[in-house]
């Protein structure tokens, strides 16, 4: 299978709109049989030869028997894209995966059908020449992610049934991330060792609305907004976990003349460390603390009533080392109005801090080493949420990494418009994860 066939199953893919819903009713089950019947067309060794087990209606759990009899290992990636925002102004069609500058352009292509066609290429590749790993080899692909479905935790229980417990597990998250941190050059190949929590807080009021026309103070929409802008004015302590002190220590000879010095020494400078932070930009920031962003808001339902009740939804990337119930008090201390209600939307503790002084780990950094010779391996903490988090409940060796070079402006396109992977970025992504389970040890 050449480098052009696997860019035109990529396309394939990235063209059927598996577009996934929390409202599990909008969602429609056409493209995603669709998706796995055209992924069976481009991948035929890979159906022929690894038994394939449907989690719930849509996801897939496939299993490449091994030679040996050591802990497998788990490879993801997930099926579904959000919706698309459609004032959003992109450059070309968000399901076209036209080819346009060297790059595919598309919903899916980095998040995270890129990943999946990836590990599928790379194994068909392997079964084409005969190659058998050392260790079983599960892939775990979700149809659920993007709406923190029931998928995840369905395959993790259908894995423990069948008395499966992973050396280790991974999922996308990080990657070989250009303009990663200001004044580091290099790019920063990072990989997720933990992840935030991610929980909705909804903030609602009350009152007894009415006309316009005779508007009183601090009425229901008042009240909120009042409570939004005190949100923004008390953001949470920065905090430096584990994780990113070694990203520190990692990173600081790459780092400029200046900088050195600070970043080499993160552990005994803290309070500098964290100043610097969030000093940086938004990206730096969310590095060393919780955040919060006021995502939806509701009102009344016409210009002219007041609203009886208002609402705004606040989601939080909970940083290790703090917890929900503590977020919530912070939260419930900056808005300082007791007559707003908190009411737990979602809840999601940070995962647990996977292993850097560890082989599996070592594996995936020097594999990282081999593959892109100009980046830096390093540790971080993910801070977006995956699918991969249900996988520590047996296992705890649980990384994120996807083996694609990011510019900033393409991480900023994930969820947003005009997203986009480069041709030859796709292909060494293959080769990475080709290379990954050759070296898998016995």
């Amino acid at each position: 299978m050449g480098d052009s066939e696997v860019v035109e199953k990529l396309r394939a893919l990235v063209r059927i709109p598996t577009v996934s819903h929390t409202d599990e009713s909008l969602i429609d089950p056409a493209p995603f049989e669709e998706f796995r019947r055209v992924l069976a067309e481009a991948f035929p060794l890979l159906h022929e030869r690894l038994a394939l087990h449907q989690v719930r209606d849509h996801s897939l759990l496939f299993r490449w028997e091994g030679s040996g009899e050591a802990d497998p290992v788990v490879l993801m990636a997930h099926i579904d894209v959000v919706p698309i925002e459609e004032s959003a102004p992109g450059q070309h069609p968000p399901f076209g995966a036209e080819i346009h500058d060297g790059a595919i352009w598309g919903r899916g292509t980095l998040d995270d059908k890129g990943s999946l066609v990836g590990i599928c290429a790379a194994v068909e590749r392997l079964l084409e020449q005969g190659f058998v790993p050392t260790r079983d080899v599960w892939l775990s692909f979700g149809a659920r992610e993007e709406v923190s479905g029931a998928d995840a935790a369905a395959a993790v229980e259908e894995l423990r049934s069948r008395g499966v417990a992973p050396w280790f597990v991974l999922d996308e998250g990080g990657a070989v991330a250009h303009e990663a941190f200001p004044g580091v050059t290099s790019p920063l190949g990072v990989v997720g060792v933990s992840e935030k929590g991610t929980t909705t807080i909804e903030l609602r009021a009350e009152g007894r609305g009415g006309h316009s026309s005779t508007p009183e103070r601090g009425g229901p929409t008042a009240r909120i907004a009042r409570a939004v802008v005190r949100l923004e004015k008390r953001p949470f302590a920065p905090s430096l976990p584990e994780p990113t002190l070694e990203l520190f220590t990692r990173i600081a000879p790459h780092a400029p003349l200046a900088l050195r010095p600070l970043f080499a020494n993160a552990r005994r400078l803290q309070p500098l460390v964290k100043r610097a932070l969030v000093l940086a930009g938004p990206e730096p920031a969310a590095l060393v603390r919780t955040t919060m962003a006021v995502t939806m808001l509701s009102g009344s339902p016409a210009h002219n009533v007041i609203a009886s009740s208002a609402t705004a939804a606040v989601n939080l990337r909970i940083l290790v080392g703090d917890t929900v119930a503590s977020a919530t008090e912070h939260v419930r201390k900056a808005i300082a109005d007791d007559s707003i209600q908190l009411d737990l939307v979602d809840v999601n503790e940070p995962s647990p801090v996977s292993p850097t002084d560890d082989p599996a780990f070592e594996l995936i950094t020097s594999t990282i080493t081999e593959l892109f010779a100009d980046a830096v391996p390093t540790p971080y903490v993910v801070m977006a949420a995956t699918d991969s988090r249900y996988f520590t409940a047996i296992c705890p060796r649980v990384y994120r990494f996807t083996p694609f070079r990011m510019t900033k402006a393409q991480r900023e396109s994930i969820h947003s418009h005009d997203e986009h992977i480069g041709v030859e970025d796709f292909l060494h992504g293959v080769r990475w994860y080709t290379r990954l389970i050759e070296r898998l040890p016995a």
